[in-house]
């Protein structure tokens, strides 16, 4: 071990003061309240992934909906199709949500990813001054030197029969040279005017909780709750060419012409038909 190396590991765990600890006491005080959503607010130093300790906790025994899991550290954090998710430690958000949407009928529970997109892009536009971008269905994007990247995701999971826990990663202060792929991005590199994880974790959740309360007051319906017209506008697949790669190894290449009534991406293709796309991985072929 070089001299470097053993004061590296001398100064302790939280001497980066660039990347402090979130203060877990100060975001319940600041979150958690008897008339709110959010019942509950635990951050961990490490785990593998928030999603699946927060369903695991929730198969074990009754756990109120608005359970918050954070993590400073994620070492086996995934998104869709199985991707990994990692970061170092408190360089950004890693954060699971148990909700309960009784009363809304499950074939509307496909847009909460998209009202999760659209809550955290709210909530980062006030507390980050970032304008993030919704690659449908459930990437966040950011504009690092002009061009778009990957700073976020967000991961949908069913917890019983009668709850989902939505997990969501934000890359916040990540440095060049930290970045998991070279197409990536976070707040920092996208000119945030703020990195500190509190105010950011606040915001992202009080815009979640309000949008999920208009969700759930119109039953779900996207459309009676402005959630498909916000979406919509938020949304960088629209209007740009686009390759579905579905399941089953089929592609499908055309315009993103609208997000419908379900959730699903409408493709117009070039023989003049639109079809809707429930599920998929989308790769954006022409800028906006």
């Amino acid at each position: 071990m070089t001299p470097r190396d053993a004061a590296d590991d001398n100064r302790g765990r939280w001497s980066d003061l660039d990347r402090p600890p979130l203060n877990a006491t100060a975001l319940r005080r600041a979150l958690v309240r008897e008339d709110g959503l959010w019942s509950g607010l635990d951050v961990v130093q490490s785990t593998g992934s928030t999603n699946d300790d927060l369903v695991a906790r929730a198969a074990a025994g009754p756990v109120p909906e608005g359970a918050v899991l954070v993590a400073e550290e994620q070492t086996t954090g995934k998104g869709r199709l199985d991707r990994r998710w990692s970061a170092p430690p408190r360089s950004g958000l890693f954060v699971s949500v148990l909700l309960r949407p009784a009363g809304v009928p499950i074939e509307r529970w496909g847009w909460l990813p998209l009202l999760t997109g659209v809550a955290v892009a709210t909530g980062l536009a006030r507390a980050a001054g970032v304008d993030t971008a919704l690659k449908w269905p459930n990437d966040l994007l950011v504009t690092v030197d002009g061009e778009e990247r990957k700073a976020g995701g967000i991961l949908l999971e069913r917890a019983g029969d009668d709850g989902v826990v939505i997990g969501f990663g934000l890359n916040v202060s990540l440095r060049a040279d930290e970045l998991p792929i070279p197409g990536a991005g976070s707040l920092l590199l996208a000119g945030a005017v703020n990195t500190d994880r509190d105010p950011l974790l606040r915001a992202v959740l009080r815009s979640l909780e309000t949008w999920y309360g208009r969700w759930r007051a119109a039953d779900g319906d996207p459309a009676a709750c402005g959630l498909q017209e916000a979406y919509a506008a938020g949304c960088a697949t629209l209007g740009r060419t686009v390759r579905a790669q579905l399941p089953g190894d089929r592609d499908l290449v055309g315009e993103a012409v609208a997000v419908d009534g379900d959730g699903r991406l409408v493709i117009a293709t070039s023989e003049g038909v639109q079809e809707p796309v429930g599920a998929g991985d989308i790769v954006h072929l022409r800028p906006a």
